[in-house]
């Protein structure tokens, strides 16, 4: 009886531990998680060790002064010990080995196949630019803002913080960014769960309003709380298989019901390879009831199913794995990644990830960019070179660089149907002063302005000036004559041809460093010549030499 007592006493214990390392950890029951096998690998280390040293502390006690029967337990703890541990090796050793097999090395197809990417036309697809719906505001920004909000609410400030979540997503065809409230202290939490967190940001992205929209129930469940309410442990408790991502994304709805979305990871590679999202849990923060949707049934209001991240290294599988993992490494040969950066932009009601694309050689220039829906993972790849965003970014900071604006990573916009980085321009303190444009393919056609307004003024005049006729809307018109003279000119480093023709009074301008118009230099004074060109101040801008 005493015995039995004691080891009803031991396996209490060892089931509280047990109980509370996975209250504390919370891993998932799947084969596909790293956190069960290392809960099988760690309780079988305690359990072999517990059990040889119970063996052997027994074994010492009966066998004093008997040393057959000392020898007889100290052979008994040996074969405990190399059982309890050979067990442990075996989980490591499928641990490694599943690791391994999972692995790109191996897959480099399958990686590569991951996810699907289609050509399409910029034009056709990115609609001109619509000023009302450009997030001007990038994250830290948006914190600022949201900082400065909560401080002027007295009834809260004081019990609440605003957290640092800030997902942009699109409400009724606005971009938003929200964000929730958090306790600001475990002993606020333990004088304010009972209510729950009464309010979330909602910032404007196009306007900077900012607004603490005020929750007539209170938000019950998020990262903030400590106990079952926690969202981590709450999801946990009703799904205790699925494997949910690291980030949880809080969204509102049309009616501004708050929700979190929940991803959960789908291993398409052996054990723990080729993680996409096949599930979704959408989970209402205030009730904490749960609804479970397959990843093409996730409801249209919802933006962020995807974390950038995880798109950008698909996507980086797909352009670097073409011709195996080892040419991903050596050869590097037709090998396309993203750059260092991403943003976003609303596009049919979606929020897409937008990345250029470069070679893996790391030079200068992009060989075109990406768009990445985040709630379908649809991949949309165009194919337009230009220089890459960090070289936009220093152009830009370039034209202002008396003032010391520092540029955030641009925007892709549609601007008289040329790509152009749309970026803000902050000061030291984080706020947005200027705003720049700076065209993709030039990257020297800068323009930058106070407001969103200005600035575009100043690039559409800057398109005209460099012969591109959308900048305003005007039609080209034609010439022809005998060129009276001809000049050239260097402009601010790049070569250009002036020349008039006999009777007019126009000055025409062709700017060399357009392939097109690279004719010009097959003429001579007085051989005749027709071109189309935009109407303006004299130099007029050469569009065309027709043949």
């Amino acid at each position: 009886m005493k015995k039995t007592g004691k080891n009803i006493v031991i396996v209490f214990l060892l089931a509280i531990a047990a109980f509370l390392y996975y209250y504390i950890t919370i891993p998932a029951f799947n084969i596909h998680s790293m956190g069960t096998w290392w809960f099988l690998i760690g309780g079988a280390i305690v359990l072999t060790l517990l059990f040889s040293f119970r063996k052997s502390w027994k074994g010492r006690e009966k066998g004093q002064g008997k040393g057959g029967l000392h020898q007889l337990m100290d052979i008994q703890f040996g074969m405990v010990s190399k059982i309890g541990f050979g067990i442990t090796g075996i989980l490591i050793l499928i641990l490694v080995i599943g690791t391994f097999l999972s692995s790109p090395i191996i897959n480099a197809k399958k990686y590569q196949q991951l996810m699907t990417v289609e050509e399409r036309n910029f034009s056709e697809d990115i609609s001109q630019v619509d000023y009302n719906t450009i997030p001007i505001l990038d994250k830290d920004s948006a914190a600022l803002l949201g900082d400065r909000k909560m401080g002027s609410m007295v009834d809260m400030v004081s019990q609440f913080e605003v957290a640092n979540d800030y997902s942009q997503i699109n409400v009724n065809n606005k971009p938003v960014r929200v964000s929730p409230l958090v306790y600001a202290s475990p002993i606020k939490w333990l004088t304010n769960q009972k209510s729950g967190i009464p309010a979330y940001i909602k910032i404007d992205m196009a306007t900077q309003d900012t607004e603490c929209v005020k929750l007539s129930e209170g938000i019950k469940y998020s990262k903030s709380e400590y106990l079952n309410r926690n969202i981590y442990r709450h999801l946990r408790f009703k799904y205790p298989t699925y494997i949910f991502t690291e980030q949880l994304f809080f969204e509102i709805d049309e009616e501004g019901t708050p929700y979190w979305i929940c991803p959960v990871k789908k291993f398409n590679i052996g054990l723990f390879g080729g993680v996409t999202i096949g599930n979704v849990v959408i989970c209402n923060a205030v009730t904490g009831e749960c609804s479970d949707y397959k990843i093409e049934d996730v409801p249209q209001w919802v933006d962020k199913v995807f974390q950038a991240e995880l798109l950008m290294e698909l996507y980086d599988y797909n352009g670097t794995l073409k011709h195996g993992f080892f040419n991903s490494i050596l050869g590097q040969k037709d090998c396309l990644e993203t750059t260092d950066g991403y943003n976003y932009i609303a596009l049919e009601d979606d929020v897409w990830v937008y990345s250029g694309v470069t070679s893996v050689s790391g030079d200068q220039s992009n060989v075109g960019f990406v768009l990445m829906n985040q709630r379908t993972m649809e991949t949309r790849f165009y194919k337009i070179e230009g220089a890459t965003e960090k070289s936009a970014m220093s152009s830009a900071e370039g034209q202002v660089q008396n003032l010391g604006y520092q540029a955030t990573f641009p925007l892709l916009l549609n601007i008289s149907g040329e790509p152009t980085y749309f970026m803000a321009l902050k000061d030291g303190a984080g706020l947005v002063k200027m705003y720049a444009m700076v065209n993709i393919q030039k990257y020297q056609w800068v323009a930058t302005g106070d407001s969103i307004k200005e600035c575009e003024k100043s690039y559409t005049q800057l398109l005209k000036t460099n012969g591109i006729a959308a900048g305003t809307g005007e039609e080209s018109k034609s010439a022809s004559g005998k060129i009276g003279s001809l000049m050239p000119v260097n402009i601010e480093g790049t070569s250009h041809i002036y020349f008039s023709l006999e009777g007019k009074e126009e000055i025409f301008d062709i700017d060399l460093s357009n392939a097109d118009l690279l004719d010009i230099i097959r003429y001579n004074t007085g051989d005749s010549i027709r071109i189309s060109y935009l109407e303006g101040d004299n130099p007029v801008k050469v569009t065309e030499i027709q043949k």
